[in-house]
C-alpha cells in the first residue's frame, strides 16, 4: 500500500465517492496505517467540515467502516474517533435532510446492536440526530416577498380614510379621460402620403463621394 501522509489522506478523502467499493478501499488503507490513527481522525474531522452537504454522510460511512473493521486489529480508531463523533454527528445532522438522518439513525442502531460504543454514548448521538434542525436558507426573492407582505400588513389601512378614497377616485377619473383621448386620435395609416414628391435622402456613399 502507498505511504501515509496528511496530503495523501486529503487527496483520498477528496476522491471518496458514495459507493461501497470506494468506502471499503479507503477504509482498508486507513486501517493499514492505524498507527497514524490520531492524525487520520483529525484530518477526517477537518475535511468532513469542509465537504459539500451531499458528501458528509459518506464521511460518516467511512468512519463506521473503519471503526467496526479495525476492532479485530486494535482499539485505536474506536478510541480516537469517540471525542469527535458528537460534533461530527451534530454537524452532519444540521446540514442534512430527513432522509439523511434516517441513515444516521441506522448507523447508530447497528453500533448499539454490535456494542461498538457504550449505550449511553450512542443514546447521546441519537438525541443529537433527532433534535438537530437544519437552518433553511432563504433566497433573496423569498426575503423580499416576506418583507413586502410585512410592509403591506402593517401599512395598508383596513378602511381607507376619506382623503385616500378621494385620491383614488381622482386617479381613476384621469385614467378614464386618458383612455378616451387616445381612442379619439385619428388613424395615422389613413393620412395622405406627403412624401411622394420629395427627393430621396443621400446615402452614406453619396456623402463621401469625391466627384
Amino acid at each position: 500500500m502507498s505511504a501515509f501522509s496528511e496530503s495523501a489522506l486529503e487527496k483520498k478523502l477528496a476522491e471518496l465517492s458514495n459507493s461501497q467499493q470506494s468506502v471499503q478501499t479507503l477504509s482498508l488503507w486507513l486501517i493499514h496505517h492505524r498507527k497514524h490513527s490520531k492524525t487520520i481522525v483529525m484530518v477526517w474531522h477537518r475535511e468532513l467540515k469542509k465537504a459539500k452537504p451531499s458528501r458528509k454522510l459518506t464521511f460518516l460511512y467511512l468512519a463506521n467502516d473503519v471503526i467496526q473493521n479495525s476492532k479485530k486489529k486494535g482499539p485505536e480508531f474506536t478510541k480516537d474517533f469517540a471525542p469527535v463523533l458528537v460534533d461530527a454527528f451534530s454537524h452532519v445532522s444540521s446540514e442534512s435532510d430527513e432522509n439523511c438522518k434516517k441513515h444516521l439513525e441506522r448507523v447508530l442502531a447497528i453500533w448499539q446492536e454490535r456494542m461498538v460504543y457504550e449505550n449511553n454514548f450512542i443514546d447521546q448521538l441519537k438525541q443529537i440526530v433527532s433534535t438537530e434542525k437544519k437552518t433553511k436558507k432563504r433566497t433573496f426573492e423569498q426575503i423580499q416577498e416576506e418583507d413586502d407582505d410585512e410592509y403591506l400588513s402593517n401599512n395598508t389601512p383596513k378602511q381607507p380614510p376619506e382623503e385616500y378614497k378621494h385620491k383614488l377616485a381622482k386617479v381613476t377619473q384621469v385614467r378614464k379621460e386618458l383612455k378616451s383621448h387616445i381612442q379619439s386620435l385619428p388613424d395615422l395609416s389613413q393620412l395622405p402620403n406627403v412624401t411622394g414628391g420629395l427627393a430621396p435622402l443621400p446615402s452614406a456613399g453619396d456623402l463621401f463621394s469625391t466627384d
